[in-house]
């Protein structure tokens, strides 16, 4: 860990969540290949099954007043995933600062990696969208 990645790392963090997805028609452009953004909606698929794991779901947080939301997303696409593949999503929580909680995502076919991405998640106020502190049973269940 590096100074610049100062902050709470949670206690599980070489724990990698996974998470299966088969790509539908629906997913792929006119060139038969998984369009670049639906990546990113498999990925946020694993994280709300990695959440719901946890215990939590997203609309029992939001009745809490609680909402979480992509801060930002660097993602790299290195190989196409087709119509029909089974791919596996993963989800690692990484280190904790305020408000924002870091995932690093894989998309992978088999063993071979199709896209990775460092995804930044923001605890909310479902109300004024505004930063807040992951709440203290959040924390207990993410093992910070």
């Amino acid at each position: 860990m590096t100074s610049e990645d100062a902050g709470n790392t949670l206690k599980g963090e070489a724990a990698c969540f996974h998470h299966t997805v088969r790509v539908y028609i629906e997913d792929t452009d006119a060139g038969g290949i998984v369009y670049y953004v639906n990546y990113l909606r498999f990925m946020e698929r694993a994280r709300s099954e990695w959440l719901r794991a946890k215990g939590f779901t997203q609309q029992a947080l939001l009745e809490k007043g609680i909402q979480l939301v992509v801060h930002s997303v660097t993602n790299r696409y290195l190989r196409p995933a087709h119509l029909d593949d089974l791919l596996t999503v993963t989800a690692t929580a990484g280190a904790l600062r305020g408000a924002r909680l870091t995932f690093t995502q894989q998309a992978l076919r088999g063993e071979q990696i199709l896209s990775e991405a460092e995804v930044v998640i923001a605890c909310v106020d479902a109300t004024t969208l505004r930063p807040r502190r992951w709440p203290g049973e959040l924390l207990a269940a993410l093992e910070v």
